[in-house]
């Protein structure tokens, strides 16, 4: 007797690790246990065919702020995840601050845990925060499955989560090396922005002027060091400057375990068409001019870059400060994450990409960073995580019509290819006004404890905290000036 399914679903663009093509997703226990043609007999409680609209797994999204418990005024779980529901996102994992308190203790964790419980109405996950004085929960919060640890070599713009100085960094990687934990890190230099022109007034030029190329570059360098020596796993965030990427392509090629995110606004956006006084456009680092956005296209398309995240960052639109339009006032963070996806397929078609390249760089890139062996294919064994994309019809950014807590956002009026018609978790289709339906997610760490199975990584030959020289002491290591500067307290204005 044939086996029955749960539901099955049939699309003539389905988006499958072997490419573009029609076919059949068959789901039983939220799982895919069958991947077949598209008019395969399959015997399901459900059919759902999608024709010509496509079939897509559920994008990941490793970098977003929900800022909940303590900036519930900025976003929450229940208004972030509703928004990444209804732009095709059916796994997030949440940043270590901007919530109060931080990310950076098991307790802080656990309160976390607290607020996210029962309010997700997508998968949710948790990295920890790398700050100066938490060396001794690095471990503690490792064995709680968060997914790695985020640290800012410059000020975060918040106080509670200062920034890291070299002397501080290197014994934190040389213990989340041990542990073979990943490392993330926002990589602008301290010393370098301290150096730059101030940032003030309306002119984007001067912006863009504050925060130039080599403060990413100088910074990577470094990080690229650390993670050489001591053999760690170390991922940039939100690369902007495209001069960094001969020496990340470099490092690549001898080894170094180094991966790298992009996100959609220095895809979509260029420095050149933001207006004077248009705040809702700062981010840090910046959006920069055209020939760096179309450098950022081909390393993804070259694989230099791993992935694209959102990197949503939202608050409430008086720390945008509009009615100046000073840019160094404003909070500076982008709010996307309901159009992270449409945002990026409207531009990579435009430069010829297809539907197979998106969903590695937004569903199958970010689940291999963080590890969700699970997450990010329509495969066998893979929970059933489904977007049904209808990629052709475009529609224009109404800012009402998001569900973001607030509705700021620089794409306001964009015309966009790619409507979410339909998204299914673990084979249940999502419905944004009923019960949340979202688990909350921990790396397996063999306890098991776990809501995901990680693809397992080979423990390296680290040793342990102090036991190993640092870079300062190797002799002829080509990176061993510090670049961070000291410690200081962080302004708001310059996240």
């Amino acid at each position: 007797m044939a086996e029955r399914f749960d539901v099955v679903v049939r699309s003539r663009r389905a988006v499958t690790p072997e490419g573009e093509r029609p076919a059949s997703v068959a789901v039983r226990g939220g799982v895919i246990t069958a991947v077949g043609a598209y008019d395969s007999e399959l015997d399901a409680a459900q059919t759902i065919d999608c024709g010509e609209d496509a079939l897509l797994p559920g994008v990941v999204d490793s970098h977003v702020h929900v800022n909940e418990p303590g900036r519930t005024e900025w976003e929450g779980f229940i208004s972030a995840t509703r928004a990444a529901a209804a732009g095709g996102i059916t796994t997030l994992i949440d940043m270590p601050l901007n919530c109060v308190p931080p990310t950076t203790t098991v307790a802080a964790l656990q309160a976390k845990r607290q607020s996210a419980e029962g309010r997700c109405h997508v998968d949710v996950g948790f990295w920890g925060g790398l700050v100066a004085d938490n060396l001794g929960e690095l471990a503690p919060l490792h064995g709680e499955g968060v997914f790695g640890f985020k640290c800012y070599l410059t000020d975060s713009g918040v106080v509670e989560f200062g920034y890291v100085t070299r002397e501080e960094l290197e014994p934190a990687v040389a213990e989340l090396a041990r542990l073979d934990a990943l490392t993330i890190v926002h990589a602008e230099d301290q010393r370098l922005l301290e150096r730059a022109p101030s940032a003030h007034g309306g002119d984007y030029g001067d912006f863009l002027a504050s925060r130039p190329p080599e403060v990413e570059t100088a910074a990577i360098a470094e990080i690229i060091g650390l993670s050489r020596h001591y053999q760690a796993r170390v991922h940039v965030l939100h690369l902007s400057a495209a001069e960094a990427l001969p020496a990340i392509a470099a490092a690549r090629a001898q080894g170094v375990r180094l991966t790298v995110e992009t996100c959609p606004h220095y895809l979509a956006l260029s420095a050149e068409e933001v207006p004077a006084g248009a705040t809702q456009f700062k981010c840090t680092p910046p959006i920069r001019e055209d020939a760096n956005r179309e450098a950022l296209w081909r390393a993804l398309g070259d694989g230099v870059v791993d992935c694209v995240v959102s990197d949503h960052s939202p608050c409430p639109p008086e720390l945008k400060h509009l009615e100046v339009g000073d840019f160094g006032r404003a909070w500076g963070g982008i709010a996307s994450l309901q159009l992270s996806l449409p945002v990026v397929w409207t531009h990579a078609r435009r430069r010829g990409y297809g539907l197979v390249e998106v969903v590695r760089w937004m569903a199958g890139g970010p689940a291999r960073l963080v590890g969700l062996a699970g997450k990010g294919a329509l495969a066998v064994g893979f929970d059933a995580d489904l977007v049904r994309f209808a990629a052709e019809e475009t529609f224009t950014v109404d800012p009402s019509a998001l569900h973001h807590r607030h509705r700021l956002t620089p794409y306001a009026g964009h015309e966009l290819s790619g409507v979410v018609r339909s998204v299914w978790l673990r084979g249940r289709e999502i419905d944004l006004d009923g019960p949340a339906q979202g688990r909350l997610l921990r790396r397996d760490d063999g306890s098991g404890v776990q809501a995901v199975r990680p693809s397992g990584v080979a423990q390296r030959g680290n040793s342990p905290p102090g036991s190993a020289p640092t870079l300062a002491a190797a002799a002829g290591d080509p990176t061993e000036s510090s670049l961070f500067g000291s410690s200081q307290g962080p302004d708001p204005s310059t996240r």
